[in-house]
């Protein structure tokens, strides 16, 4: 679901999670193993929230590290969103019988690069069918 102007995750952290167990930022910082500049960087808006520390959030504030990277991915495909038109893109296109990027699948047996993400053997030459 899409949202309007959502806030940016520093915020959420600190009116629901700081402010409510009246912690300074320089005792939040210690909790969570990160300097005191770099949460006062996403507090503040000027820095994101990263995998790591949306696993150390999850892990001291009793949430999921998917909820911080969520939020995260929200704001910032809010404001892209936002310019959207300004973005310099050129089209691609394939024949009509293949789009222009592989399939891919995630439970297929062949892994991708050691990634665990497989591709379909049909798929690897020639794109992937149109639906």
């Amino acid at each position: 679901m899409k949202m309007h102007n959502p806030p940016h995750p520093g915020e959420v952290l600190r009116e629901l999670c700081l402010k409510p167990l009246d912690l300074s930022v320089t005792d939040a910082a210690r909790s969570l193993g990160v300097s005191r500049k770099t949460l006062s960087s996403i507090l503040n808006g000027r820095a994101g929230i990263r995998p790591e520390m949306a696993v150390r959030l999850s892990l001291a504030f009793g949430t999921t590290a998917e909820s911080w990277m969520n939020q995260q991915v929200q704001y910032d495909l809010w404001h892209v969103e936002r310019r959207r038109k300004s973005l310099r893109v050129a089209t691609l296109s394939a024949d009509e019988d293949h789009a222009p990027c592989p399939e891919v699948i995630e439970d297929a047996p062949q892994a991708v690069g050691g990634t665990g993400v497989g591709v379909k053997q049909e798929d690897r030459a020639g794109g992937c069918p149109r639906a």
